[in-house]
């Protein structure tokens, strides 16, 4: 049998857009997580995403997204994920996705960070530390956003991850120097003591906590890959390959050609649409934040759904604009439900969205055991050996 082989594969990742609790969710606390199905919920049957639905959106779950009915014939396959790594953030989920599981759980600090940690980063940057605790990044600088001001001080707060924020006002700490303190504290958390998976610059800007805005200047100091990454095997392969939004964060820029940053999701789907126009060969790999930053963690169910509904708008775009010799996969990383409690990611199983002109049927493809199958499937593609993380589901797609 011969299998099909694309010139060009797009991966797009919704961040957050988790589609049901995953087998193992009662380890996390996250039982009864749904973000697709709380968020379409919260639509009272009013969510209208098209171009998914007739992708399959809904036809992947047992229960059909609220006003997202399942179809009759999807034009493409449609199947869930299923995570194996320690943790459930950004950098584990796609660290999966490109054959590189976390499999030992990395530091987290439910009470705060501790002292040794703290005294180094204020010792760096001359400035005091407010804050240190598990928090919404929203909430912690309504709170104390008007004391930074005035004062200079570091806000550092954390989440249910591992990950080290730092929130300061971009008048007030230059985004040069934000960065150059969040690059130091990096080095503290790098092991073997504490490892952390990501150390986040939040700058905001307005003028008190009614009107402050966290921006687009976000960074992410991302722990270094542990291992080789199917990124690296493509590249070293000659492949190809484009990072659009976190991407280059979330590799420290390993394995990657060419890096776009994301002003916003709709930024980002731009990115994709001039990549797109291009003539080469191999991987473009995006991520979507918004859904994540903006709506998940914010726990705002509304949101979401609009972003859902903006992207899938932009979506027959790229529907439109895909080649027959283009494969189109759509994921998500993680989830990080609305309508749940709390305001931390969620253990769920992710969709899984596979699209091209060229094919001739459609289907179903499962609950893959670990995301790494979708790395797997790109290696697969441009005949690149990879770690033997993950099987390949390219000779499915017909």
């Amino acid at each position: 049998m011969t299998v099909k082989k694309y010139k060009r594969i797009f991966g797009i990742v919704m961040d957050s857009v988790g589609t049901g609790e995953a087998p193992d969710a009662a380890k996390f606390g996250d039982v009864g997580s749904d973000t697709l199905g709380h968020v379409g919920e919260a639509y009272q049957g009013k969510l209208q995403i098209p171009n998914l639905q007739k992708l399959g959106i809904s036809n992947l779950r047992q229960t059909a997204i609220e006003g997202v009915d399942k179809v009759t014939s999807p034009i493409g396959y449609y199947g869930k994920m299923q995570e194996i790594s320690a943790g459930k953030d950004s950098m584990d989920g796609h660290w999966e996705m490109m054959g590189l599981p976390v499999e030992k759980p990395l530091n987290t600090f439910p009470n705060g960070f501790p002292e040794e940690i703290l005294k180094k980063l204020a010792d760096f940057s001359g400035r005091k530390i407010i804050g240190n605790r598990p928090e919404s990044g929203t909430k912690i600088i309504a709170e104390l956003g008007e004391q930074q001001m005035k004062t200079g001080d570091l806000i550092v707060y954390t989440s249910g991850d591992s990950v080290l924020q730092i929130a300061a006002h971009e008048d007030v700490i230059p985004l040069e120097e934000l960065y150059k303190i969040c690059e130091y504290a990096r080095t503290l958390v790098n092991g073997p003591k504490y490892t952390v998976g990501r150390i986040i610059a939040r700058p905001y800007v307005g003028q008190d906590k009614d009107h402050f805005t966290r921006t687009a200047n976000r960074h992410d100091f991302t722990l270094e890959p542990t291992g080789t990454t199917d990124l690296d095997d493509l590249q070293k392969a000659g492949v190809h390959t484009v990072g659009i939004g976190k991407i280059n964060d979330i590799f420290s820029g390993h394995g990657i050609d060419e890096g776009y940053h994301n002003e916003s999701n709709m930024d980002g789907m731009d990115h994709v649409d001039h990549v797109m126009a291009e003539d080469f060969t191999g991987f473009c790999f995006t991520n979507l934040v918004d859904f994540d930053a903006m709506y998940g963690h914010r726990r705002n169910p509304i949101g979401f759904g609009q972003a859902l509904m903006d992207f899938d708008k932009r979506l027959g775009t790229v529907l439109k604009n895909l080649k027959d010799d283009d494969l189109l996969l759509i994921t998500a990383d993680h989830g990080n439900d609305p309508g749940f409690k709390g305001t931390d990611h969620t253990r769920e199983l992710v969709p899984l969205l596979a699209y091209s002109p060229s094919m001739q049927h459609a289907g179903s493809l499962g609950i893959r055991k670990t995301f790494a199958d979708f790395g797997a499937t790109v290696l697969d593609n441009f005949n690149v050996a990879g770690n033997g993380v993950g099987d390949s589901f390219l000779a499915d797609l017909k």
